[in-house]
């Protein structure tokens, strides 16, 4: 008898807890929805955030540099790169202005890309693979105009195992009948410079066999046949 009464206590005692345990849930709602809403509000107030910043901050400031740096992009195609860069003139901002004054937008990473390329012409190679390095594509060509264009720093480097890598991530983005031969073949001669035959003439090939129809594709030949002349003296 003891044992049955036992028994019925602990059973009674776990029915009791099992009903503190469903007050408990339903008070723990009561006692911290002011904390859930205060969360809710909080992400809240971050998407709001972003979209004011978004909206209210950053479109007009692009606004602005888009119309600042028109100028420079003038100065740029016309291959007055310092001007570009730091002075274009009548009173707009250069290249460098832009990616200082306007930190955060689309116009001031495009800077990036044209503060890189002006540097490049310029031969101050370091300041391009700074420029150049941190500027971000959006798309597979300005990817593979980026890499490029860092294989072609580092090459006036001499640094010529960097360059290599560059060319071939820069051929490999995407199959641009444009820009991927144009790499390919800049990787192609560089292997073959550095008397990497190999991997010159499967590259070569690859201009051949993918690319017959571009201005690559159409003096591919004779690359071949030189290749095959110099692995022939080896």
């Amino acid at each position: 008898m003891a044992a049955q009464r036992r028994k019925k206590e602990i059973q009674d005692e776990t029915l009791i807890d099992l009903s503190k345990a469903k007050v408990s849930a339903e008070h723990f709602l009561e006692r911290n929805s002011k904390m859930l809403i205060g969360v809710l509000a909080g992400i809240v107030v971050i998407v709001g955030g972003y979209l004011f910043y978004k909206y209210m901050i950053i479109e007009p400031r692009q606004k602005e540099a888009v119309e600042q740096m028109f100028q420079a992009q003038i100065q740029f195609e016309k291959d007055s790169f310092d001007l570009a860069l730091n002075n274009p003139g009548g009173g707009y901002a250069g290249f460098l202005e832009i990616i200082d004054q306007y930190s955060g937008t689309p116009a001031a990473n495009t800077a990036n890309y044209y503060a890189g390329i002006s540097y490049l012409n310029m031969g101050n190679f370091e300041e391009a693979i700074n420029y150049l390095d941190a500027f971000s594509p959006q798309d597979d060509v300005t990817k593979a105009m980026k890499q490029g264009a860092l294989g072609d720093a580092y090459a006036e480097q001499n640094d010529l195992d960097k360059a290599l890598a560059q060319y071939n991530k820069a051929a490999n983005v995407s199959d641009n009948s444009l820009i991927t031969p144009y790499y390919l073949m800049k990787a192609g001669q560089l292997n073959e410079q550095q008397g990497k035959f190999a991997e010159a003439k499967s590259t070569y090939e690859r201009i051949r066999d993918e690319f017959p129809n571009t201005e690559e594709g159409a003096d591919i030949e004779k690359y071949l046949i030189r290749l095959e002349a110099l692995e022939a003296r080896k």
